[in-house]
């Protein structure tokens, strides 16, 4: 996977994500990087991917069943985002694609990122509840774990006001997690802000920061490569479901 334009996070945009808990980087992909997803994603065929009148709307365990993800979520282009905020030791522990295409329009509630992909059930101190998605056991990390924890959204369309945008309330990761109340307190007071992504950019945020996406007013597919990265090991006999390299 190989790209024209690499683009490193300076010192102002680290500052942004621990205030603010996220940041939108311009250029991440360039065109023949992101045409080369789309043909890789189109021709996914497994028992992790969702559908809604023959349309792909999501495919989770996308680290496994799209060999060329893999590559670039290991890659220098992406790896130069995540070492400035995690440190080298960084890996990538999940990924999942989302759509919006007109047969399968959808939008998601307010809510915190809190569950991670393991290997297997193991009952350990902070950890639960349990929940299973697409055949891998999840579940819920402490604070500790989130807090150490980066997302990196890979757009490859144009992501505008009018395709269902992800919305984020600034601010909001650094409470921890969130009681119902608490998210609703956030949701009156807190700054509501529209993340549009231009195709090829990418948009960077902390697990616990409060999220959100509404249905898209128009046909337009708003294909996202979401990734999540972590740098350390579990602790109490839990494994991450993808074995750091």
């Amino acid at each position: 996977m190989e790209t024209t334009t690499y683009q490193y996070l300076t010192l102002a945009q680290c500052e942004v994500i621990n205030k603010r808990g996220f940041t939108a980087v311009q250029k991440v992909l360039d065109p023949p990087a992101t045409e080369r997803l789309h043909a890789e994603l189109s021709r996914v065929e497994c028992s992790s991917r969702s559908r809604q009148r023959g349309q792909i709307y999501a495919i989770r365990n996308l680290l496994e069943v799209v060999p060329v993800v893999r590559e670039l979520a290991a890659h220098r282009l992406v790896r130069r985002l995540v070492v400035p905020l995690l440190g080298p030791d960084a890996f990538p522990v999940q990924g999942i694609f989302f759509d919006k295409p007109a047969d399968a329009n959808w939008k998601v509630p307010w809510h915190q990122d809190l569950s991670i992909p393991v290997r297997g059930r193991v009952e350990a101190p902070g950890f639960g509840p349990w929940s299973k998605k697409a055949g891998v056991p999840h579940v819920q990390a402490p604070n500790w774990l989130l807090e150490r924890m980066l997302i990196v959204r890979l757009h490859l369309d144009e992501n505008t006001e009018e395709n269902g945008p992800l919305r984020v309330i600034a601010g909001s990761h650094l409470r921890g997690r969130l009681t119902r109340e608490q998210i609703q307190w956030w949701r009156e007071h807190g700054e509501e802000i529209a993340c549009t992504v231009p195709r090829g950019g990418g948009l960077l945020m902390r697990p616990l920061l409060l999220h959100a996406s509404s249905a898209a007013r128009t046909s337009a597919h708003r294909r996202v490569i979401h990734l999540e990265y972590a740098a350390e090991r579990l602790p109490d006999g839990l494994a991450w479901a993808v074995e750091p390299a």
